[in-house]
């Protein structure tokens, strides 16, 4: 009998069993690893299965084995769709109220990022990937707006903290969030589910899943999803900040057998909202944004808690995407399990933007784009059990992607901006960018069971990448014939320019080492330490007059050293799961947005020597039957150790300031903290009462890259809760009652720099009330 087989297979309960059925490679694992796990194993976990009030086992594919997440030597996070559907978190830009270190900005689908501990705020950002690799069913999602549609059939979402790339098939230098939908089912599941609620939402969902013969199954899952806003638009007093969503995935399972199963997953997104509605949050030290409205006979809504704008034509945008991917696994004579991805996607975004004033002075601005990627992997692993287990892969990566940022003017553009006359007014331009990315990379890693209670793992992986982009703007159309003054005001912000081809090739190395120590039964001892690099990027805009030309068009790499120390523990017979580490990452050439006041557009740039220190802490417990507390909370100390070229806030003289030194990382707050509670309850035969509620505390930080005080998110908690009923035998019900933002608080998530140093905001939902009924039949 091999020892490591008694510490790689935890006890399982029947809940744990029927996750476990539904993650990839089962199908070949499960005769695999009943037969390696020891007899005493296989007689604890059968009596366990009548365990009343123990935490749940969680079992993860992180390392491309089941196994139990308490049995990773790695921070990570897992979420079912129990504690998801519990806290009635419909969207992936939800999820920051339910994961530890996490941020996500948020203003409509471009302008999104995922942030863990601080790092990856570079939203907006087409020529570069995020520092969080986001995964959807194993393929890798290259702009984060890809994930901004609704939670549709989830099964697990599991959150990773710190440089990956080993095991995954991009690397990325802050974490990796895997998304895993339900896998078609061999018994039939029918259901539907309908939702209402204030500010005119609704939701619709669908799902029907079963056999089509003894070794195919399908699963066809569908939503559409309406919500009026909640802002006003006092101009003609419409709601704004919503919209119409609705998409589709079909699925189909092949399994004949224990040796071989193939997935292939199609789906199909789109949105048409009026999200990216910004409210005026502040005018800056001095005013001057509120002077130039004026000017032009226009009163902004000054007062953020009003909730409302005053826009002539608003803001909306466009998104189309989907895609399609085959998953194919083989399990070989020798229990060598070979695993194949491939995956072709397509985004579309085409945005509306204005001035944010109800008078004619821009029009139309943004950036469209069209995206595409294709997607190869290649897995072999040896089989488990033995003293060293390893995972080979092979990754290739392509993308397509054409931009355009455009710009419309009005005939007021030269008296709200100051120019001589003649010069914007009625100006139209377009600036179209494309850009190519060839990715290659090999990786490994490999774990040697060294003793009984000791396991060293050691990963590699080299990658390298070329890129290619050319950026041209065409000369300016419109607009009455001008000389002099107002033509260099025209040619400076409009005017003509190529960048020729721009080209950028890296190779990238990925290193981890770990150690995982049994120091008691249910109690692991973890340290590791990783290298993680994200090639360069390329700006897709032009670049404005200060920048430095074409040369600031090209971005660095980012590379991260990284330190995690920490502990996993079940604790007072399985009823409390207590989970801690201390981390410290120093990032070289942090990729981040900056803001071009004298071009009034962002751009990429490396934005110095950043280190991320801190603790995390997370629990569950079942202290009563029924009742499970689930809560985390991270302490993160998050600064520049040298920046000197960061722009400058407004309240202070200069182009370049020197932030080195500071707590001012954008969006990286010291303290945030997550508690949720689950309560069950039979109240009549059949009939199961049960109230969910969870609270979520974010510190107050910078909101912009300047660190400037005019644009400083407050500190805020934000409460939500739902109460409801389901049978429990026969026909499947479940009906209940939720708030999201219980006691209505006033909150942002995000802030953007705006003209004449003033800044605008994203606000947080309102109190909002619905009701959802949902039939299982």
């Amino acid at each position: 009998m091999r020892h490591t087989n008694q510490r790689a297979w935890p006890t399982l309960n029947a809940a744990a069993l029927a996750v476990l059925a539904t993650l990839p490679g089962w199908a070949q694992a499960t005769d695999n690893a009943i037969a390696a796990a020891p007899a005493a194993i296989a007689s604890t976990a059968a009596a366990d299965i009548d365990t009343i009030g123990a935490v749940q086992t969680v079992l993860v594919t992180t390392r491309r084995r089941v196994e139990s997440s308490q049995n990773v030597p790695t921070p990570m996070t897992v979420l079912g769709d129990d504690a998801l559907d519990g806290n009635r978190l419909y969207r992936v830009q939800e999820l920051q109220q339910l994961l530890p270190s996490t941020t996500i900005n948020y203003v409509h689908a471009r302008q999104m990022s995922f942030a863990v501990r601080g790092l990856g705020n570079n939203p907006a950002s087409d020529g570069l990937e995020g520092s969080v690799g986001i995964y959807l069913d194993n393929v890798y999602l290259a702009r984060p707006g890809m994930a901004a549609f609704d939670a549709l059939d989830l099964q697990q979402l599991e959150l990773l903290r710190g440089p990956q790339g080993t095991l995954f098939g991009k690397n990325t230098t802050a974490g990796v969030l895997n998304i895993a939908t339900k896998k078609p089912s061999f018994t039939p599941e029918r259901s539907v589910e309908l939702a209402a609620g204030r500010f005119g939402y609704g939701q619709g969902k669908l799902v029907l899943s079963g056999p089509l013969t003894e070794t195919l199954a399908a699963r066809l899952s569908a939503y559409k999803t309406h919500d009026d806003g909640y802002i006003t638009n006092r101009h003609n007093g419409d709601k704004v900040q919503g919209g119409d969503r609705q998409g589709v995935r079909a699925q189909t399972l092949y399994a004949p057998g224990q040796a071989f199963n193939l997935r292939v997953i199609a789906d199909y997104n789109e949105e048409h909202s009026n999200n990216g509605t910004l409210v005026f949050y502040s005018a800056g030290p001095s005013g001057r944004a509120i002077a130039q409205a004026r000017l032009v006979g226009a009163s902004p809504v000054l007062d953020p808690n009003e909730r409302a704008v005053d826009l002539d034509s608003g803001s909306s945008v466009t998104v189309h995407q989907g895609g399609i991917s085959a998953e194919a696994n083989w399990t070989l004579a020798d229990d060598t399990r070979l695993t194949a991805i491939s995956a072709w996607r397509y985004w579309n975004f085409t945005p509306h933007n204005e001035d944010g004033l109800p008078v004619p002075i821009t029009l139309d601005v943004g950036a469209s784009a069209r995206h595409k990627q294709f997607s190869q992997e290649l897995r072999w692993a040896t089989p488990a059990g033995r003293p060293v287990e390893s995972v080979f892969g092979a990754y290739y990566y392509y993308q397509e992607l054409d931009n355009n940022s455009f710009t419309r003017n009005g005939p007021l553009a030269d008296i709200y901006n100051g120019n001589p006359a003649g010069a914007w007014a009625n100006v139209a331009s377009d600036a179209p960018g494309r850009l190519r990315v060839n990715s290659y990379a090999l990786f490994a890693q490999s774990t040697w069971h060294a003793t009984p209670l000791l396991d060293l793992t050691a990963g590699i992986r080299a990658s390298y990448e070329d890129k290619w982009a050319r950026v041209v703007r065409t000369a300016p159309t419109g607009g009455a014939a001008v000389t002099g003054a107002a033509l260099a005001a025209r040619n400076g912000r409009f005017g003509a320019f190529d960048s020729a081809d721009l080209t950028l090739t890296q190779a990238s190395p990925t290193a981890l080492l770990s150690a995982g120590y049994k120091a008691a039964r249910d109690v692991l001892l973890y340290a590791s330490v990783s290298h993680g690099e994200k090639s360069g990027g390329i700006n897709l805009a032009v670049p404005g007059s200060g920048s430095g030309g074409v040369a600031s068009m090209l971005v660095g790499a980012e590379r991260a050293n990284a330190l995690e120390l920490g502990v996993k523990s079940t604790l007072l017979g399985n009823r409390l799961q207590l989970n801690g580490n201390l981390f410290a990452t120093v990032v070289h050439g942090y990729q981040s947005n900056a803001y071009d006041p004298v071009a009034r557009s962002s751009y990429l740039t490396n934005a110095g020597d950043v280190r991320t220190r801190g603790v995390e802490v997370e629990a569950i417990a079942t202290p009563v039957r029924g009742l499970t507390i689930r809560a985390n909370g991270a302490f993160n100390d998050a600064s520049y150790l040298k920046y000197t070229n960061a722009p400058c806030a407004p309240e202070r003289a200069g182009t370049f300031c020197d932030l080195s030194g500071r707590n001012a990382l954008v969006n990286a707050p010291r303290w945030t903290g997550n508690v949720a509670v689950q309560y069950g309850q039979l109240v009549a035969a059949g009939l199961q009462g049960y109230v969910n509620a969870n609270c979520a505390y974010r510190a107050s930080t910078y909101g912009t890259l300047d660190a400037s005080e005019y644009a400083r998110i407050p500190a805020y908690g934000v409460t939500n809760a739902s109460l409801g009923v389901r049978t429990t035998n026969g026909a499947a019900w479940d009906v209940s009652l939720w708030v999201r933002n219980a006691f209505d608080k006033q909150y942002y998530t995000s802030l953007w720099n705006s003209g004449f140093g003033s800044y605008n905001a994203v606000i947080g939902t309102p109190r909002t009330v619905g009701i959802t009924g949902r039939h299982d039949f």
